[in-house]
């Protein structure tokens, strides 16, 4: 068994779940906020991954970041960095595609939390950002822990997008989901099960683990 498709895979989910926290927090702090019409559209492109298919989704990546196009040609001629066909253009797929994943469950974890911790933290002096550091973040923990594996699990799934932008190149794009294609295409149904029990395996153990944290959790003081 070929086991780089199921490295490239990890380094993947790895990388997409470390930008997602970095852009997702202040991202669904700020949609959790008063709405504004600006805010739901917003919102609404952030959910469209979704609901279109994967595909559609990777069709218009791979249009727009051709060395043929507009940004693709661009980023080509300016920086010397070309998306498609390679390991940045999977991970820009796989931000884009798994965004909803991240944002969704924190953006609910602060909208469920009560005002007057904000307001009481502004009392004793706190800053907006030591407020949003040591008093909010701590009290979202099992929905950041949540946001992040269901980000990474769902990377470690991916197929259509990244087919789409990536290709199937060995050692750069060809991930596991891929290879499982690649498996069944050519009848090795032995290497598209070794494939697909890695990724079950890995993914029950993560989801599991998530449920078994936020069931026996201490408990915070709000609850």
């Amino acid at each position: 068994m070929d086991f780089s498709p199921i490295w490239l895979t990890l380094q993947l989910a790895a990388v997409t779940t470390v930008l997602l926290l970095i852009l997702g927090l202040p991202l669904a702090f700020w949609l959790s906020k008063k709405r504004s019409f600006f805010k739901i559209i917003t919102e609404a492109i952030i959910t469209m991954p979704l609901v279109l298919p994967p595909s559609v989704l990777g069709f218009y990546l791979l249009l727009a970041f051709s060395p043929q196009h507009g940004p693709g040609r661009w980023l080509q001629q300016v920086f010397n960095v070309q998306f498609v066909f390679s390991f940045q253009g999977l991970v820009l797929a796989s931000v884009i595609y798994s965004l909803p994943f991240m944002v969704s469950p924190i953006k609910s974890a602060f909208q469920q939390l009560p005002v007057s911790l904000t307001q009481a933290s502004y009392t004793l002096g706190k800053t907006t950002w030591q407020t949003f550091w040591h008093v909010l973040l701590p009290n979202i923990k099992p929905s950041l822990l949540t946001a992040a594996v269901l980000t990474f699990a769902h990377t470690l799934g991916e197929f259509g997008v990244v087919l789409m932008i990536g290709g199937n190149i060995p050692g750069v794009t060809r991930v596991a989901s891929i290879a499982v294609y690649d498996s069944v295409e050519q009848m090795d149904y032995a290497a598209a099960n070794n494939y697909s029990f890695v990724l079950f395996a890995i993914t029950f153990i993560l989801v599991t683990g998530v449920f078994v944290y936020n069931r026996y959790q201490v408990k915070s003081p709000l609850e």
